[in-house]
């Protein structure tokens, strides 16, 4: 039973017991067995059901209360003056039952006024307001600043967040305003409305949007612009007024790269404890101290007794000891010593109150789930129920670790011919033509998609995830650019004609037939079936391979279309297209690199990226000069419409109109020509005749038009810098990703731009609003990816690998869902050493593996020869290499020496690669001329070094290679050298898993992550010293030789050979049982199904149906 439940039932019984007393003072005589009780009809709200079935009477809506039988006549006995008697007993009783009712009401009253206002129930004049809000303030503010401190020791930042808006949820300038709806009314809802009427007199807050404010007023106003009234707030959890301020939120995290961002009343989850409500943060004396901390204490207490002792000035007893003593460790007790301080986070459960400390934060996370508007239910600390859902949940995350391991080995088999490197001259000339200078996150995006490209062997499937206008574009052109140099096709789809029309806008500009590259290019969209002449032209062309580049819709995955040689499908915006149209690029793209761009993924494509499914990369960086688009969300008023058309024309640009449906178009036009009857109006949607829409956008963007009227057709794909503001009618109608994209097609200049998603109050849904209230909160520059995160959170993620798992995933929140879904992985693994693409030597070798090359005397076939070079420069391991140099000896005879020179290079970036080495390079260590080489492993963990010892002879690293680790990749906290030689204790550099004590799992996304940018780095280093090696895992080999000594290679190779062996057959021993045990798993549900079948048709031949 909760509070309120509670609290109802007690105020029940005392107005039972109120009125019980009043009849038992009053006792109805024998005589009056039918008697009325007038009471105010404004006391009915008031009177609960309980006050009328004590069994005495019935209502009736005439009289207020009747007391008797209804099977009793109205006739009474007695003469004349015992009626007149009677009725002077009976108006006593009435008025003594209103004076205890009234009593009652007003000790009520005052109860509920003291739990409602808190510490604002004394207040009478607003006047008395600011002293006491001033001084709540000040005591949280010092508050915080102890938490802080005390945080901060720990090593955890601890920042303070502006409170979330309550009641509506409105920002400091009312941009965002969205109304929650009706509440049911609770039983103190009269009551409370009352309450709340008074403050608002006593306030003068009564409606805020209609008051008018002078100019004294606005002298009165603090420096902030709010009021005294307006740092009051009400608690959503309570429904109690507080000061603004204690309803602030709270981020914490650490260096290790865990963070929590949370506010009072969200759902969170803890590991141990399970989904409970966030209330506060609060200080807490300290429980468990170290023996250190407990001697400091105990002779901290010494010293203030004897000093409390000597105040008194005269001989003590035993009874003042102990009333000195008793204020240890308590309020009382400031001492920091005696009763030291902890920062915690106080999670209310169903039974229970947890205080969590902020250095503990990492085994929280914010609840998230499939359907974020059903409010999860508060698990129980006591008891098994938590264990037992999250055992089931870690259960079934082993089962989907086992495909998703089995995806990963499929994947890693899957083979065709890598771009040539070679070429990458040509596509160096086309990136030069980029008229601007790339940003840091874009420069990686290019990286990673050369590197899936040229070296590796395996298809690329990679979601680059950027905001809208962030320059994901040109990281497709690149890509696509390099197809077609390799003299092969490539295609780009988009969901939309304008799009598609943008798209090949801008590849004719940039390497159509008019400039340098000359590349073939076509448009490809609806209309163009092969029944038409162009259509059947075009598709000829594409067959034939004429036509080396085709941007198009949907058409583009039509049955009838062929390719000669297609190398590089690019889909624009992947959540545009629907299921069917998936299943079909799956099969479209088979064998094929797919680059897909989003600015807000779909859950499912985002949550396959967040587990490792997919390769992602994300551009975060905004262009220069861009600024944030200011939105606002508000209930649909035409002054709106007409202040923001208005403020825009009178700038000098143009506006966005934007309706849900095409019926809608009408309605709308007629409102803007109402509202400014000279204003040029031009529509575009989806019905208009072929090039229709487009023909229009075109013409409104020679600025012919003041308005664009249209429904989504212009998502994607309008880039026209003059036009600054939109306006969304019905946004509740609308998904978070389409709102989001068009707010991006404002603010594509450095103009100010402004975005309206108006709504209707009547139709809007608790996830409308979530979604309107994540495009008012997500304004930032890059917040794509967040909005995506959050859609998410609304949604749910759907299904993963043909696999439902929403209902895991509400069982224990998302995102401790997806960290035992990536633990599970891990643990299966094993060794999860990052390979890195290409390794950086920085050393005097016989070529690289870009320039790889056999003599033509050796091998005269130039395709057969490339195509043997490319198995050299990507071969995966030294065993590789070697069975390819075995065949080209039987097929072609004797390798010539320049070959086995070349070869030994090969064999030592091979090596490398697997170890995760992006860079090796000599350093001088000592005015002697020692040189050491250090092979620098971004990834390498100490865990991967006690796998592969098993592995290794004698359980020790070859002699003459050490291994060092920093002190942030260490359990000591010191720096961790591992001497070649020397046997390792696999048991002390990977302990096992402590379970809720251990928060390295949580800090291993952060290291990949940016283990991860680090080796995409590593191909721009061009010398040692530019780089901080102390910070990055390193392999060493002492007296390697100076730079220029091509000795290096042979003694680098010698020792990294061993290591490298053992990885490869780790990791290809668990390819294998991943692959295995899923398959035994598609078996199991393969005989299933059959059974099932084999049940229903027998059920069909005996004549049941069920």
């Amino acid at each position: 039973m909760c509070s309120k439940d509670i609290a109802r039932l007690e105020m029940s019984q005392q107005r039972m017991t109120a009125i019980v007393a009043t009849f038992l003072v009053f006792a109805i005589k024998p005589s009056s067995q039918f008697h009325s009780v007038s009471v105010p009809r404004e006391r009915h709200s008031r009177i609960t059901a309980s006050e009328w079935s004590l069994g005495y009477g019935r209502y009736d809506s005439n009289l207020d209360i009747q007391f008797g039988s209804d099977d009793v006549s109205g006739s009474s006995w007695g003469d004349d003056g015992d009626e007149d008697r009677m009725a002077v007993e009976f108006k006593q009783r009435q008025k003594r039952v209103e004076e205890l009712l009234e009593d009652e009401d007003r000790d009520f009253r005052s109860k509920r006024k003291a739990k409602k206002w808190g510490k604002f129930a004394n207040v009478t004049r607003t006047e008395d307001l600011e002293p006491l809000l001033e001084e709540e303030k000040q005591a949280i503010d010092r508050d915080n600043q102890e938490k802080a401190s005390l945080a901060a020791s720990k090593g955890v930042t601890f920042e303070v967040l502006a409170p979330r808006d309550t009641e509506e949820i409105a920002d400091e300038n009312m941009r965002i305003s969205i109304g929650n709806g009706q509440e049911p009314k609770s039983w103190f809802s009269d009551m409370d409305d009352d309450l709340k009427f008074e403050w608002e007199a006593l306030t003068g807050s009564d409606d805020p949007k209609d008051s008018t404010t002078t100019e004294e007023d606005e002298d009165e106003k603090p420096s902030n612009g709010l009021s005294a009234a307006d740092e009051v707030a009400v608690d959503d959890s309570t429904g109690n007024l507080v000061a603004k301020d204690a309803l602030q939120g709270v981020r914490v995290g650490s260096a290790g790269g865990w963070s929590l961002e949370v506010f009072p009343g969200d759902f969170v989850v803890h590991r141990k404890f399970g989904i409970g409500k966030f209330e506060r943060t609060c200080l807490r004396p300290k429980t468990k101290l170290s023996a250190e901390e407990r001697d400091a204490q105990s002779q901290r207490r010494g010293e203030m007794l004897r000093e409390e002792l000597r105040k008194l000035n005269k001989a003590v007893t035993q009874e003042e000891i102990q009333e000195v003593r008793a204020k240890f460790g308590t309020e009382e007790d400031k001492d920091p010593i005696s009763n030291p301080q902890v920062t915690v986070l106080e999670i209310s459960y169903a039974d229970a109150v947890v205080h969590v400390p902020v250095d503990r934060a990492y085994r929280l996370s914010r609840y998230r789930a499939g359907d974020a508007v059903v409010k999860p239910r508060l698990s129980r600390v006591r008891g098994e129920a938590w264990r037992k859902a999250k055992e089931n949940v870690e259960e079934k995350t082993l089962a989907l670790a086992q495909e998703v391991l089995a995806l990963y080995a499929t994947r890693e088999t899957l083979e065709r011919p890598p771009f040539e490197p070679k070429l990458e001259g040509e596509v160096n000339l086309f990136e030069n033509t980029f008229p601007f200078d790339p940003t840091p996150d874009q420069q990686k995006c290019f990286e990673d998609v050369e590197n899936d490209m040229v070296w590796r062997n395996r298809p690329m499937d990679r979601l680059v995830c950027g905001d809208v206008g962030f320059g994901k574009t040109e990281v497709a052109l690149r890509a696509l650019y390099r197809a077609v140099a390799n003299g092969r096709q490539a295609a780009l789809l988009a969901p939309t004609g304008v799009l598609a029309a943008q798209h090949f806008k801008n590849v004719l500009k940039r390497m159509g037939p008019e400039t340098p590259f000359n590349v073939t290019c076509s448009l490809l969209r609806g209309g163009m079936s092969a029944k038409t002449k162009a259509g059947r032209e075009m598709r000829k062309h594409i067959s034939s391979g004429e036509i080396q580049l085709v941007v198009g819709t949907h058409a583009l995955l039509s049955n009838d279309l062929g390719f000669k040689d297609l190398s590089l499908l690019v889909v624009d915006e992947e959540q545009r297209f629907g299921v069917k149209q998936k299943e079909r690029l799956k099969m479209f793209a088979n064998g094929v690199d797919v680059l897909t761009l989003s600015a807000t993924p779909i859950p499912r494509t985002l949550q396959m990226s967040l587990s490792g499914i997919r390769d992602t990369s994300t551009i975060r960086s905004p262009p220069p000069m861009r600024k944030p688009t200011i939105t606002y969300v508000q209930d649909f008023d035409e002054s709106i419409v007409k202040e923001a058309i208005s403020t825009e024309l009178g700038r000098g640009g143009q506006c966005y109109y934007v309706v849900p449906r095409i019926s809608m178009l009408e309605d709308a036009e007629k409102l803007l020509n109402k509202l400014f009857p000279d204003i040029r109006i031009i529509q575009a949607h989806g019905r208009m005749k072929r090039n229709g829409a487009e023909d229009n956008v075109a013409e409104f963007a020679e600025g012919r038009h003041d308005v664009l009227l249209a429904t989504t057709v212009i998502e994607n794909g309008v880039d026209i810098p003059s036009v600054n503001t939109i306006i969304v009618q019905n946004s509740q109608a609308f998904g978070i990703s389409t709102l989001y994209q068009l707010r991006g097609r404002v603010g594509r200049s450095d103009q100010q731009a402004y975005a309206y998603f108006l709504h209707r109050e009547e139709s809007i849904t608790e996830q409308a609003s979530m979604r309107l209230q994540a495009l008012g909160e997500l304004t930032e520059l890059g917040s794509g990816f967040d909005i995506a995160n959050r859609d998410l959170e609304i949604r749910g993620a759907g299904s993963l690998l043909g696999t439902e798992q929403s209902g895991m995933a509400a069982k224990v929140g998302f995102d401790l869902y997806m960290r035992m879904l990536k633990k599970s992985i891990r643990l299966m693994r094993g060794l999860d050493l990052p390979q890195v693409p290409r390794t950086n030597v920085l050393l005097e070798t016989d070529g690289t593996p870009d320039s790889f090359s056999l003599p033509e005397s050796f091998l005269p076939d130039e395709l057969a020869r490339r195509k043997e070079e490319t198995k050299a420069r990507l071969a995966e391991s030294t065993a590789s290499l070697v069975n390819l140099t075995n065949t080209w000896k039987d097929s072609y005879g004797a390798l010539p020496a320049i070959v086995q020179r070349k070869l030994k290079t090969m064999h030592l970036h091979a090596c490398t690669r697997r170890l995760g080495i992006d860079l090796v390079g000599s350093v001088k260590v000592n005015d002697e001329g020692q040189y050491d080489c250090f092979l620098r492993s971004p990834g390498l963990r100490p865990r991967h070094i006690a796998t592969i010892s098993h592995k290794l002879p004698r359980l020790a690293l070859p002699k003459g290679i050490d291994v060092i680790f920093p002190s942030r990749f260490t359990a000591s906290g010191g720096v961790k050298v591992l001497l070649g030689g020397k046997k390792i204790d696999a048991e002390a550099l990977a302990p096992e898993d402590s379970g809720e004590e251990e928060s390295d799992w949580d800090e291993m996304d952060k290291e990949e992550e940016e283990a991860m940018k680090d080796i995409s780095s590593a191909s721009n280093v061009k010398d040692m010293d530019h780089i901080d090696l102390e910070q990055y895992p390193r392999f060493r080999i002492r007296n390697c030789g100076a730079p220029g000594d091509k000795k290096s290679i042979d003694l680098l190779l010698k020792l990294v050979l061993p290591l490298s062996k053992a990885v490869y057959e780790k990791q290809e021993n668990e390819a294998e049982q991943a692959k295995a045990a899923a398959d035994l798993r598609n078996r199991q549900e393969l005989m299933k199904k059959r059974r099932a079948a084999n049940e229903a048709l027998e059920s069909q031949r005996l004549g049941y149906r069920y």
